[in-house]
Formats: C-alpha cells, structure tokens, sequence
C-alpha cells in the first residue's frame, strides 16, 4: 500500500521560508506527478502545485502552479527517490494551512493544467504549516 509522508511543516513568520518534504513509500513505481495541496481551518482544500517527470531530477520536470503561490513557491522533485519537496518563500499569513502531499500515476500536467481532486490517487496525511505575523 502506498504511503505518502509529508514533513518540513511548522511555525514560520511572515515573509519567512519554509521547505516541505513529501516521501512515498511502498510502490515500486515512480508517480508520473507528485503534488501539494492545502486547507486552512473552515477552508476548502485547494490546489498548491504539481511537478510530472519521466526521470531522475536531473530530467527537470513540468510544472504547474496555483496563481496565489506563483513566484514565491517551487515544486521539485526526486524521482529516484520518489520525493517531492515544496519551498516556500516570502510567506503569508494566508499560507497557513495543513498541506498535503498527493500523487497521480497516470497524470502529467503542463502550465495549462486545470487541477482536480479526483486526477491524485493517493494523499498524504497533511503537515501544518502556521504562519505568524
């Protein structure tokens, strides 16, 4: 069964940074996409980014990316580690929220990738991050 096992998250100021780590576990498969999305408490879930790769981290990778993180976030990944990592920079207190890691097998985005829930198959547990002012 897969796992994914997020970390990084924690108290940070505002206009600080931050680096999340996301691990999946118990496949013996690289997902084709890895990703991240958020819910702040009483919130929605909402979309963060994703990052498809055919290869190691050497390979770079598409990447997509929710206009209210553009510029201040960036996905990236190893693929022969299965990790994906999100660095956060410039945070807001909008930002707080539990972040949680997903994974799609048969997914590839681009810069015109529309996100849906139902594209990841698998998520993570969440890793709060709280952003003080």
């Amino acid at each position: 069964q897969v796992q994914l096992v997020e970390s990084g998250g924690g108290l940070v100021q505002t206009g600080g940074s931050l680096r999340l780590s996301c691990e999946a576990s118990g496949s013996d498969f690289s997902f084709n996409t890895m990703g991240w999305y958020r819910q702040a408490d009483g919130k929605q879930r909402e979309y963060v980014a994703a990052i498809s790769s055919r290869g190691g981290i050497s390979s770079g990778g598409s990447r997509n990316y929710a206009d209210s993180v553009k510029g201040r976030f960036t996905i990236s990944r190893d693929s022969t580690k299965n990790t994906v990592y999100l660095q956060m920079n410039s945070l807001k207190l909008e930002d707080t929220a539990v972040y949680y890691c997903v994974a799609a097998s048969m997914l590839f985005v681009d810069g015109d990738y529309r996100p849906s829930d139902a594209d990841f198959e698998s998520w993570g547990r969440g890793t709060r991050v709280t952003v003080s002012s």
